[in-house]
């Protein structure tokens, strides 16, 4: 079972969020917000300050490449047709669990099914866990 304070956890939130604020607009605008800003709207004061630094780096360093993963794992929606959280929820996890394997495959898994269920819609959780597990399978 999941702490509820866990830093890990806090770390990929942050990072979605960062990622976010950096690539999507809200209402025409595009408001990028500081990691301070970030913690202090989720009032988080711990997180996993490592595991979010080799996120930021390794998804936008190998953006293109996870990018064709979720292409291929997907193919009946395009990048733009896939909310945009879930789109940053699942380059999160393709990252950590299947580029850079610094989480094992079901741990990713897991913590993007968890996170889509805390910020995104009604059965972004099931898209998510459909794509990470094709590429789960196929992996093996």
């Amino acid at each position: 079972m999941k702490r509820k304070r866990d830093p890990r956890h806090f770390a990929r939130l942050l990072a979605i969020q960062t990622f976010f604020s950096e690539n999507f607009d809200l209402e025409g605008k595009r408001k990028k917000h500081s990691l301070k800003d970030l913690k202090e709207i989720n009032e988080i004061k711990d997180y996993d300050k490592e595991l979010f630094n080799k996120i930021i780096e390794g998804v936008k360093k190998n953006k293109e490449d996870i990018d064709e993963e979720i292409r291929k794992y997907a193919p009946q929606w395009s990048l733009e047709q896939i909310k945009k959280v879930d789109l940053e929820i699942l380059r999160i996890a393709i990252y950590e669990g299947f580029v850079d394997k610094i989480t094992p495959p079901k741990v990713a898994i897991d913590e993007a099914i968890e996170l889509a269920k805390e910020l995104s819609g009604e059965a972004s959780d099931k898209f998510i866990n459909g794509v990470l597990g094709a590429i789960y399978e196929n992996e093996k």
